[in-house]
């Protein structure tokens, strides 16, 4: 079940986009600040992943596009609600850094699968031995 290990991977890349946010703006990186930030972005991850179905193909880059938008969307949203702040180049940021994250490790991801399948399939390479 690949779900699931995406699904944490997720939370850590939306964790540490809240830490690194947060002390960039010299915030509180406890516990309680973190998840106050992450919260909004965990759950419109959520949201993603539901509507988006990513369970079928977790580490597909369009499951990783779902997740990304409904973290976006959702977490803008929830922000917006909130009355926390949604500036512009916040979102701008925000949607930056999570594409980065959410989508990049699974291009990562699907880089490696693909050089590791493409080197078990080569042939082995033969070495000319100079004669001098």
């Amino acid at each position: 079940m690949q779900i699931l290990p995406a699904i944490a991977v997720d939370v850590i890349c939306i964790t540490i986009f809240a830490i690194i946010g947060r002390s960039s703006h010299q915030a509180a990186t406890d516990l309680l600040g973190v998840v106050h930030t992450a919260w909004p972005f965990l759950a419109g991850c959520l949201v993603g992943t539901v509507i988006g179905r990513t369970w079928r193909h977790p580490l597909s880059l369009t499951s990783g596009v779902a997740v990304w938008l409904g973290a976006v969307v959702g977490g803008m949203t929830l922000r917006l609600v909130t009355g926390a702040g949604v500036q512009l180049s916040f979102v701008l940021v925000a949607s930056c850094v999570l594409a980065l994250f959410l989508i990049g490790w699974r291009a990562g991801l699907r880089l490696i699968q693909h050089a590791r399948a493409r080197s078990s399939t080569e042939p082995p390479a033969r070495h000319l031995i100079s004669r001098s």
